[in-house]
C-alpha cells in the first residue's frame, strides 16, 4: 500500500477514525482530474468517483455532498432537489468547495468534510466491488469497498445521478 500520509490529514484521519479500510493510490496532480485519472491509471470509468458540493440556496446557506460515478452525473436540479426538499440549488463553484472543504477540485472526498454536511452516495457506487474517491488533495486517491462509505456520520445511499 502506498504510504497513507499522502492523503490530506483530514481524509486520512476521517478514515482511520470510521474504521474503514482503504488503499491509497498515489496520483501525478495533472492527471488528477477524472478522465485523465482513469485513462492513464488504466482504471475503469465505473470504479472511479466524484465527490460534489452542493449548495442549497437557503438562509443561511446548506450544503450537501454527493459521491458518483464517473459514468453518471448527478441530477441536482430533480434528483438532488427532491431529496433535500429544496427548490433553488446549485453545484458548488470550485472557490467555494475549496473554501468549505479546504480541498481542491480534482481531489475533493467525502472523507473529511465538515460534520455538518449530509453525504449521499449514489446507489450505483454501491454496485461496485471497489470505488475510487479523492484523497482531499490532487495527489492521492483512496480505493475501497463502497459499503465503507457508510462508516462515515451523515453518509446515506440515494439515488442522485443519471447515467451520462
Amino acid at each position: 500500500m502506498t504510504d497513507p500520509s499522502i492523503l490530506h490529514d483530514r481524509v486520512r484521519e476521517s478514515l482511520d477514525t470510521a474504521g474503514i479500510e482503504y488503499e491509497v493510490l498515489a496520483c501525478e496532480p495533472h492527471l488528477a482530474d477524472t478522465a485523465e485519472f482513469c485513462n492513464h491509471y488504466g482504471i475503469a470509468i465505473t470504479e472511479a468517483c466524484n465527490a460534489i458540493l452542493v449548495v442549497l440556496k437557503t438562509t443561511p446557506r446548506g450544503y450537501v455532498a454527493c459521491l458518483v460515478r464517473a459514468d453518471t452525473k448527478l441530477d441536482v436540479n430533480r434528483k438532488v432537489s427532491e431529496l433535500v426538499g429544496v427548490k433553488r440549488l446549485s453545484f458548488a463553484s470550485a472557490e467555494e468547495t475549496a473554501e468549505r472543504t479546504g480541498m481542491l477540485i480534482g481531489g475533493v472526498s467525502i472523507a473529511g468534510l465538515p460534520p455538518e454536511i449530509p453525504i449521499y452516495l449514489d446507489t450505483r457506487v454501491m454496485e461496485q466491488p471497489r470505488v475510487i474517491i479523492g484523497g482531499g488533495n490532487r495527489t492521492s486517491k483512496a480505493r475501497l469497498a463502497p459499503q465503507e462509505l457508510l462508516k462515515l456520520p451523515n453518509a446515506s445511499v440515494a439515488d442522485v445521478a443519471v447515467p451520462r
